[in-house]
């Protein structure tokens, strides 16, 4: 008979006891796991893993949601360093496990490892500093290695030909894009951007008194052009606003950009808007960037700078479909400031249902052909 040294049987009893206890805590043995509800739990996107990204190198994943708070280059109202807190917050009633959307027959999370990579900490006092932690962390993120639980996307568009993984980003306001095209630029060369607007943020960036008061959420797209980092093939959609003469039209067109007004969809329809997209955007790397106000105020009233009579969510979610199958690189969706909302805070809710919609372009191959059955009708019996 073999006896237990008696250093050991403090362990031993330990590790039993506790064994037991587990076995008999009524909440385990009566109702399982705790899980969080839709209205419970850590405020993530989704409900999906938090993890703190930029410290911890150790998580790999294929899709990335990072929360970018800067809005201290704005021209009008401010509020949008909110506006990562509160797209979250409208993703609440969504999960990975409960994501199968009818109109895009799949569910993304299904078909890529997706995790909230928490917010970059960017200075609220100094725009410069701001904007270099901000291409500092993308670029970061964008090295890291994927999950591979995705099939390969990125790396037949890559400069080093590797997979790179995708980065969706919560602004912050607009300026934020222009860090990230500097990072995509590295990995990527000039992008097409799909630029889903009220306003065409091409502004000419003369006129600064400092080299970084040019640095707006007006002029980022005239700084990435003057920089190189967009190919000549990008667009707008949703336009509408005032401007102060033709020759910003002009000036806007040798940044890249061609024109969809939001009155277009009256005379084209969503599926002609969808066909002029794809043909100017071709096989080239594309980055989508959706500010809210593309949205009519009337469905997205948090926002700095509203412009009457824009698109509907529905419209904007069928035209978004209709891109599946295009080289998307990265996304975001900014200006959403919560300070500005309805008591039932619909303009969040509605960013997170867009945010969802973005990563199943990531991860689809090509737009969804859904049958809509036809119902018989007592003529078809005659």
């Amino acid at each position: 008979m073999r006896y237990l040294p008696l250093a050991l049987l403090p362990v031993v009893y330990a590790q039993q006891h506790a064994f037991e206890t587990k076995q008999q805590e009524p909440w385990t043995a009566k109702y399982g796991t705790q899980t969080d509800l839709s209205y419970t739990g850590p405020l993530s996107y989704s409900h999906l893993p938090y993890i703190r990204c930029l410290d911890d190198s150790s998580t790999t994943f294929d899709i990335a949601v990072l929360g970018m708070p800067f809005d201290t280059a704005t021209s009008y109202r401010p509020g949008a360093r909110f506006g990562p807190f509160a797209i979250r917050s409208g993703s609440r009633r969504q999960s990975a496990a409960d994501s199968y959307a009818l109109e895009w027959m799949m569910n993304p999370y299904n078909r890529a490892e997706v995790i909230d990579c928490g917010d970059v900490p960017v200075s609220p006092y100094d725009n410069a500093l701001a904007v270099d932690q901000m291409e500092t962390a993308y670029t970061t993120l964008l090295a890291r290695p994927v999950n591979g639980s995705a099939s390969a996307r990125t790396a037949k568009l890559a400069r080093d030909g590797v997979e790179h993984p995708r980065i969706l980003t919560l602004g912050g306001d607009h300026t934020i894009v222009l860090p990230i095209l500097r990072s995509l630029h590295q990995v990527y060369g000039p992008i097409s951007v799909i630029h889903f607007d009220a306003h065409i943020d091409t502004w000419p960036s003369l006129g600064g008194i400092t080299k970084q008061s040019k640095v707006t959420h007006g002029t980022f797209f005239t700084l990435a052009f003057e920089e190189g980092l967009m190919s000549n093939t990008s667009i707008h959609a949703g336009i509408r606003n005032k401007l102060q003469g033709p020759e910003l039209i002009e000036h806007d067109e040798e940044v890249g950009f061609e024109l969809i007004m939001a009155d277009d969809i009256d005379d084209l329809g969503t599926d002609e808007i969808v066909k002029h997209i794809r043909q100017r955007i071709g096989d080239s790397p594309v980055y989508l960037s959706f500010d809210i106000d593309t949205i009519d105020p009337g469905q997205a009233p948090a926002t700095g700078t509203p412009e009457p009579a824009g698109w509907t969510g529905r419209e904007t979610k069928r035209i978004l479909r209709g891109l599946a199958g295009l080289n998307f690189v990265g996304a975001d969706i900014v200006e959403v400031a919560p300070a500005y909302d309805n008591a039932g805070d619909i303009t969040g809710i509605l960013a997170a249902g867009l945010a969802n919609d973005f990563l199943a372009l990531f991860v689809t191959d090509e737009p969804p052909k859904r049958q809509v059955k036809r119902r018989q009708t007592p003529a078809d019996e005659l």
